[in-house]
């Protein structure tokens, strides 16, 4: 049976040959939805630092991806416009330039991540679930009224934002930029499970008494996972707004914190490439099932049943014949 380093690896090279091979023969479509392939994988990786590693079932991770989207969508906004986001006391302008935005995105989603994290994991089950859920929500709500930026509409982007040496216009050149930026933070992701901070926070998971017991805080490591998880859902809702040159507040819905949750689950919880296959999965089902149905998320849910039941590992872990690797 394939070895799971050697299945990550296919997987890598098959998410970069297929829309290298479709930008030889003009298929346009393809390039778009390996990058959207990209862009959700990037979010459900953020997710399963908390999930997978640290064991936090959270239904809120849409709130630090819309956060990260609407970042992105209230820079290019004004920037289009040429108005100032704010005069006094000092002048704040918009901007097209993806690096400032990417920053803003993670700072503003770490610290929306500090804020929910701080309150949220002084709880621990369903309550945890819950009140992530209700912080998602009350997001959710908030941007649908507010109409300065669209309300419940949402907020149009006319150009897509700007990368030194790159047109990002160009969807090839797009898929390059966010194919490298998936590939660094799967790399980042890896050192983290294996650092010690990483171990800490999986000790964290299967004993918390033990964890004390060794002097270490399970709060705070949990808190300083979240928060990395948070950021990193930020930088893909920023990127998810760029490639659809559009904001809106379904991006801070429940629903989108299940369907990331849905990536993790599918793939297989705590898997290095598990975000990257379940979102792959979702795309393709999306794209080959929903012209043929309005209702093909029936057919997600089916397949979401049987790997709950008949591989705990997800689809890597059945590939590899290998269960859950963080029961």
């Amino acid at each position: 049976m394939i070895r799971e380093t050697h299945l990550n690896a296919l997987i890598w090279l098959l998410l970069l040959i297929i829309p290298l091979a479709a930008w030889q023969m003009g298929e346009i479509y393809t390039i778009t939805l390996a990058t959207k392939i990209c862009v959700l994988a990037l979010a459900g990786v953020g997710l399963n630092i908390a999930l997978g590693l640290g064991g936090m079932i959270s239904l809120g991770h849409a709130a630090f991806f819309g956060i990260g989207g609407y970042a992105m969508g209230i820079l290019a906004n004004h920037a289009q416009s040429y108005i100032p986001i704010m005069e006094h006391p000092f002048l704040i302008e918009g901007t097209k330039y993806m690096p400032v935005i990417w920053l803003l995105a993670i700072v503003m989603s770490g610290l929306a991540a500090l804020a929910i994290g701080a309150l949220s994991l002084r709880t621990n089950g369903a309550y945890f679930i819950m009140i992530t859920l209700a912080f998602g929500q009350m997001l959710y709500f908030f941007a649908i009224s507010w109409p300065a930026y669209g309300g419940e509409d949402g907020l149009a982007i006319y150009v897509r934002n700007e990368f030194p040496g790159l047109n990002t216009l160009v969807p090839i050149q797009f898929f390059a930029l966010c194919f490298l930026i998936l590939t660094a933070v799967i790399f980042l992701s890896s050192r983290l499970e294996n650092s010690r901070f990483g171990l800490a926070l999986q000790a964290t998971r299967q004993n918390e008494t033990r964890t004390r017991t060794v002097g270490l805080t399970p709060y705070k490591i949990r808190l300083i996972a979240f928060v990395i998880s948070g950021m990193i859902c930020g930088l893909a809702g920023a990127l998810s707004a760029d490639l659809n040159r559009f904001v809106s507040p379904v991006m801070l819905s429940w629903h989108t914190s299940g369907e990331i949750m849905i990536f993790v689950i599918l793939g297989g919880t705590g898997r290095l490439f598990a975000p990257l296959v379940g979102a792959a999965i979702y795309i393709m089902l999306e794209h080959f099932l929903g012209g043929v149905s309005d209702y093909w998320q029936i057919f997600l849910g089916l397949l979401l049943l049987m790997v709950v039941l008949f591989a705990p590992g997800g689809v890597i872990g059945l590939l590899t014949k290998r269960e859950a690797a963080h029961d």
